[in-house]
C-alpha cells in the first residue's frame, strides 16, 4: 500500500490516484527544500513548547540539514509509492532516526505546511526575479546614457510622429520596469507572512508559538487570523502572478519594438548574431528568433493571472483539491521569466543602434512639431503656425532645423536617468531581502 500520511487500511484504485496525484509529485520537487525549511522551524518550535525532547530536537534538526544538502544538489527525488514531499521528507526521518521522524507533523497539517512551503518558494523565486530585473535594468540606462544624443523617430499610430532618441526608447523600458519593480514588491510583502500553525484552517489545540516559526522563517509577521491563512492560497499566487505579468508586459512590448526596428525597413538596431537565425532557403535572412520567443513567452506569462483567477474563483472558505492545479501553472513561470529577463539583457548589453537615421531625408517631416514651436514662440499664433508649416510641407519649401534643444525633465536632452535609478534602488532597498537570507542561514547552522 502506498505511504501516504492519511492511509486507511484499505488499497485505493489506481486510476482515481493517478487521476488526484496527477502532476503533484513533479511540482513539489519545487519545493522540496522549502519544505525541509518549514519544518526546522517547526520542530524547533514544538521543543520550546515540550512537545520534542531536546535531544529528539538535535538529533532531527540533524538529519533535516543533510535531507536540505540532498535538495541543494539536486538529488532530492519523491519515489514511487510516495505521494507527496512531506510524505517523501517524512520517510526520509524515519528511516534513519525511527518513530522520532513522525513527531514532526503535531500541530500542522498538510495545508499550512503546503502554504508555509509556496510562501518560502515564492519568496526566494521574488528575490531571484527582482535580481535579474535589476540587471536588465543597468544595461537599459547604461544604453540609454551611452545612446542619449542619437536621434531617432518616435511613432504615434505606426506613422513618423515627431523626434525621439535612443536615450529616451532605452531609458522608457528602464523606468517601466522601475514600476513594474513596485507590483513586485508589493507581492513580496504579502508573501512574506507566516500561515504556519494555522494547520488545516482552523489552528490547533496545541499552544503553538507561531511568534516563534515567524522569526526562524524570516518572515515579516504572520498571516494573523487562522482561517485568513488558509484563504491566502491562491490569493498570493494570483498576486504575485500579476506583479510577473507586469514585468513580462514590459519584456514583450520591448520585444516588438526590437524584432520591429532589427528588420530590414527599418534597420534602427542590430541585434547580436547568435540571437538570430536564417533562413531554410532565404540566405539573406537573419529572424530575431529569441526576442520573439521571449515576446511569446512574457505574453504567455500576462495569462498567468486569469489562469490562477479561474482556477480558484468561487471557492468559499476551506481547503479543496482545485488548489493543488495551480502549482501547475504558478511554480514554473519563474524560471520562465528568469530566462526571458537573462536572454534580454544580453541582447540589450550586445545591441547596437544606427547612429544616421535622420540622415535620410524620408524622416524631415517629424521636424515640423519643432518649427511650429519655433514660429510660436516667436509671436505667431500656434493655428497660424501650424498652418503655415502645413502648406510649406505640401508645396515641399519646409526645410528641417534637426538640432534639437529640448532640457526639460525626461526630454531628449535631460532624460532623468539618476532620478529613475534612484526610483529603482529605494524600492529594491524596501524589499529587505537581508531578513529573509539572515533568518534561513541561521536556521541552517544551528536551528536557533
Amino acid at each position: 500500500m502506498a505511504n501516504k500520511l492519511w492511509a486507511k487500511n484499505f488499497e485505493i484504485n489506481k486510476e482515481i490516484e493517478r487521476f488526484t496525484v496527477g502532476r503533484d509529485r513533479e511540482m513539489d520537487l519545487y519545493l522540496a527544500k522549502y519544505d525541509v525549511l518549514g519544518s526546522m522551524a517547526h520542530i524547533t518550535m514544538l521543543e520550546s513548547i515540550g512537545l520534542l525532547e531536546a535531544g529528539e530536537l538535535k538529533l532531527l534538526l540533524a538529519e533535516l540539514r543533510n535531507i536540505y544538502a540532498v535538495c541543494e544538489r539536486g538529488e532530492f527525488c519523491i519515489e514511487d509509492d510516495i505521494e507527496d514531499v512531506h510524505s517523501q521528507v517524512e520517510l526520509m526521518l524515519t528511516r534513519k532516526l525511527g518513530d522520532m521522524g513522525k513527531k514532526i507533523h503535531s500541530g500542522r497539517s498538510r495545508n499550512d505546511q503546503v502554504l508555509v512551503d509556496l510562501k518560502l518558494f515564492t519568496r526566494h523565486e521574488l528575490k531571484e526575479i527582482a535580481d535579474a530585473v535589476k540587471v536588465l535594468f543597468d544595461e537599459l540606462i547604461e544604453k540609454s546614457n551611452h545612446y542619449k544624443d542619437v536621434l531617432m523617430p518616435g511613432y504615434t499610430h505606426l506613422q513618423v510622429a515627431m523626434p525621439s532618441s535612443f536615450g529616451l526608447w532605452f531609458g522608457a523600458y528602464a523606468e517601466s520596469l522601475a514600476d513594474d519593480m513596485l507590483f513586485l514588491q508589493a507581492a513580496y510583502k504579502m508573501t512574506n507572512r507566516n500561515p504556519l500553525g494555522s494547520a488545516a484552517g482552523y489552528g490547533s489545540s496545541f499552544p503553538l508559538n507561531r511568534t516563534m516559526t515567524t522569526r526562524l522563517l524570516g518572515f515579516d509577521s504572520m498571516d494573523y487570523n487562522v482561517v485568513y491563512a488558509q484563504m491566502g492560497r491562491g490569493k498570493m499566487e494570483r498576486n504575485v502572478a500579476f506583479a510577473l505579468a507586469s514585468i513580462a508586459g514590459t519584456l514583450a512590448k520591448m520585444a516588438f519594438d526590437a524584432c520591429l526596428f532589427n528588420s530590414q525597413n527599418f534597420s534602427f538596431v542590430r541585434l547580436p548574431k547568435e540571437c538570430t537565425t536564417g533562413s531554410s532557403i532565404m540566405p539573406h535572412k537573419k529572424n530575431p528568433d529569441v526576442f520573439e520567443l521571449i515576446r511569446a513567452k512574457s505574453n504567455k506569462i500576462q495569462s498567468l493571472p486569469q489562469q490562477v483567477m479561474l482556477i480558484m474563483n468561487n471557492l468559499p472558505v476551506g481547503y479543496f483539491r482545485d488548489l493543488q492545479i495551480i502549482k501547475e501553472v504558478f511554480l514554473p513561470a519563474f524560471d520562465e521569466l528568469k530566462d526571458c529577463l537573462q536572454m534580454t539583457a544580453y541582447i540589450i548589453n550586445k545591441m547596437e543602434v544606427d547612429e544616421h537615421i535622420l540622415d535620410n531625408p524620408m524622416y524631415d517631416p517629424i521636424f515640423s512639431v519643432e518649427e511650429v514651436n519655433r514660429l510660436a514662440a516667436n509671436g505667431m499664433p500656434f493655428r497660424d503656425a501650424y498652418k503655415k508649416v502645413g502648406l510649406d510641407i505640401e508645396a515641399g519649401r519646409f526645410t528641417p532645423d534637426k538640432h534639437i534643444h529640448h532640457t526639460h525633465e525626461g526630454s531628449i536632452g535631460n532624460l532623468c536617468n539618476e532620478q529613475i535609478a534612484a526610483l529603482m534602488q529605494e524600492t529594491i532597498d524596501g524589499f529587505h531581502f537581508e531578513r529573509m537570507t539572515e533568518a534561513e542561514k541561521a536556521l541552517l547552522s544551528n536551528g536557533k
